[in-house]
């Protein structure tokens, strides 16, 4: 971690303008050598205009030139950005003119990494860097803002906080009995802990939040072959992305795309029609078909309004995953079948229905600010095995205190819920512990 890093800090492609970034000790020696004009002393947060030189004196492109000098950085160490012509040739020449005057390619993530290390953002705030940057919806983007801001880091040390006072004064009990200290073992102790699993367990809710946020919706669209379910995906989307025919099979693979559906990423997933396969391909469609439908979050079960009642979908299918029943193709004569249906009711031919069927999805699920809150707070999956974890060692030191087992055992159940909650946002310091007991207690006054 003591090299100086460089990368291209945008996309790879044209643009209008393309950032390369430094950051280590000698991030501002290496670019004042690629400027070549050494002892320039670039000042602090000030841009300036400089030429980018090859070895031989000669122009690679006229740059902006920033320097961020720690521990006031993004890293926490010395950071140089560099602002170029953002065209493919010209940033790959400058980061290979920055690589030759000292610095090594950065590792994927390593200028975040590096942040980490050096205090200036904990782990979830890290992870949450990615998660603003892929945010797919409004309320996505929220939750992600929010993390990046601290959200569930400051939740977490909460926690923290807590049972780091709880240990403290049941190791304060053990370790010095003389002091005369309160054990605290009955009734206000388990009601402490108590209230700590409850805020573990609101978090914990969350996760599937965090998982539809990050994810999206995996919404399946199933149904027999020629019964409109690629017609369907176009008309969600709103343009045409999969194939449509009158032929039986059109659909082999399976069709994915993500579309905004009150602020949630919706994951729309066309399939195969299910029949009789009549090739090897077909079969692997069909097969593939049925793996997602077990995956699924949400069933858009496709079918004909003017065909008689026949679904394809088992009861235990449609009560493992949210699931809404849709009529196609009811600008044609439909089927008495459906006549007291509670199916939507669309026409994908005349573009009918949407809105009723965008609307049906939303109650199904729940969707939107309204449901979900302003402030939506979403643990991801590393998070919930943390807390998982932290809320198992509540648990099992809650029923060791209960049944009068020695404290010493109960300590060590709090220390595994300490770790584990720690492990959140990056924060599992000994230390710690030993300035509460004693500054907490004044052992030895």
């Amino acid at each position: 971690m003591s090299d100086t890093i460089a990368a291209l800090a945008t996309p790879f492609g044209q643009g209008a303008i393309a950032v390369l970034r430094l950051s280590g000790a000698e991030s501002l020696a290496v670019a004042e050598r690629a400027i070549g004009r050494a002892g320039l002393q670039l000042p602090a947060r000030e841009v300036r205009l400089a030429a980018v030189r090859d070895a031989g004196g000669e122009i690679l492109d006229e740059v902006l030139v920033t320097a961020f000098p720690g521990p006031r950085s993004y890293t926490g160490e010395d950071v140089v950005e560099i602002s170029c012509h953002g065209g493919v040739l010209v940033a790959q020449r400058l980061l290979e003119r920055l690589l030759a005057c000292g610095a090594r390619p950065a590792e994927a993530g390593e200028f975040t990494q590096r942040a980490f290390l050096n205090g200036k953002i904990d782990l979830t705030q890290a992870e949450a860097v990615m998660d603003v940057i892929s945010a797919q919806t409004e309320l996505s983007l929220r939750a992600a803002q929010h993390q990046l801001g601290g959200r569930i880091g400051e939740a977490t040390e909460s926690l923290r906080g807590e049972l780091l006072a709880i240990l403290a004064h049941m190791e304060a009990y053990i370790d010095f009995p003389e002091e005369d200290i309160d054990p605290e073992t009955g009734a206000g102790l388990l009601k402490r802990l108590d209230a700590v699993r409850a805020e573990i367990d609101a978090l914990l809710d969350t996760a599937e939040q965090g998982r539809i946020l990050r994810e999206g919706v995996r919404t399946v669209i199933y149904g027999k072959p020629n019964v409109g379910k690629s017609s369907l995906l176009n008309l969600l989307l709103g343009y045409e992305r999969a194939i449509v025919s009158e032929i039986a099979g059109t659909t082999r693979d399976t069709v994915e795309e993500v579309v905004n559906l009150g602020g949630i990423p919706v994951r729309l997933i066309d399939t195969a029609g299910m029949r009789e396969a009549s090739d090897e391909i077909e079969r692997r469609g069909v097969e593939r078909a049925r793996r997602h439908l077990r995956e699924a979050d949400l069933i858009l079960e496709v079918v004909d309004a003017g065909e008689k009642r026949d679904l394809i979908t088992t009861r235990e299918e449609r009560e493992k995953a949210h699931y809404l029943l849709v009529l196609n193709k009811c600008d044609l004569p439909r089927h008495a079948d459906w006549n007291d249906s509670d199916a939507v009711a669309i026409s994908c031919h005349e573009r009918s229905g949407l809105e009723e069927l965008t609307r049906a999805i939303g109650e199904e699920l729940s969707l939107g600010v309204a449901s979900w809150g302003q402030e939506a707070v979403a643990v991801n999956a590393r998070h919930q095995e943390c807390l998982r974890r932290s809320r198992e060692g509540v648990l099992a030191c809650r029923d060791q205190l209960s049944r009068g087992v020695s404290p010493e055992f109960a300590a060590v159940e709090l220390r595994i819920s300490l770790e584990a909650i720690g492990e959140v946002a990056g924060k599992v310091e000994t230390e710690e512990l030993l300035g509460e007991i004693f500054g907490s207690f004044c052992i030895g006054k």
